[in-house]
């Protein structure tokens, strides 16, 4: 007996299958970031705002959008967390590349549906084989990174509104903020919204983005 017809309206993930680079339109006038089908990669360090950002962005658009978040992913995990403020080792390294696969599928699975998306994760420059092109691996060539890089002044106000796991201390702050001022003359484009509110900083996003399709990073 053959078996019932799909009925949900899924479009089924093609094995493997990353995203490609989007298309620019053949229309002189600038894309349109906020109807184009797309998948976004945001960067930064803790407290940079980019879940915030993220969601606000996702949010707004005129086309279905997801935020996919690399902590909320990784925090699934309840017994057995492993906690890198405990102590940064081979289980914490194995729990973030396993979130960081899950999030790669997730992304193409909604592209693959019609649905853009954000992901955000604090990738740092000097590990390009793990970060970038992690992240490029599993979801392709057709992501879009751009890097939320605020001062470090900022980044350690907001850390010190969290709680929780999610806050950090003042040098790891410091630390991480440190690193990721290596994506300066990466080639990858850097929003600085120390003086930006998150409709300000989404609205900045849809700029880059916009020349990001028109002219694809290369990295």
């Amino acid at each position: 007996m053959p078996p019932p017809p799909d009925t949900t309206g899924h479009v089924p993930l093609p094995p493997g299958g990353p995203v490609a680079m989007p298309s620019p339109p053949q229309a002189p006038a600038a894309p349109d970031p906020a109807g184009t089908i797309i998948a976004v990669l945001l960067i930064g360090p803790a407290g940079a705002g980019k879940t915030s950002v993220a969601k606000y962005w996702a949010d707004h658009r005129r086309v279905p959008t997801a935020h996919i978040s690399l902590d909320d992913v990784r925090e699934w995990v309840r017994s057995g967390f492993a906690d890198p403020q405990s102590g940064w080792n081979d289980h914490s390294e194995a729990q973030y590349r396993l979130a960081r696969r899950t999030c790669g599928f997730a992304a193409r699975n909604f592209l693959a549906n019609g649905i853009s998306c954000i992901l955000d994760d604090a990738v740092f420059p000097d590990r390009p084989v793990v970060g970038l092109g992690g992240w490029k691996r599993h979801v392709g060539p057709g992501l879009l990174p751009v890097v939320l890089l605020p001062g470090l002044d900022i980044v350690l106000e907001r850390n010190a509104e969290r709680s929780g796991n999610r806050r950090l201390t003042d040098e790891e702050v410091a630390r991480i903020h440190g690193r990721m001022a290596g994506w300066y003359g990466s080639g990858l484009p850097i929003i600085d919204n120390s003086q930006l509110d998150i409709p300000e900083t989404a609205r900045i996003l849809d700029d880059v983005l916009a020349r990001a399709i028109a002219s694809p990073p290369q990295w």
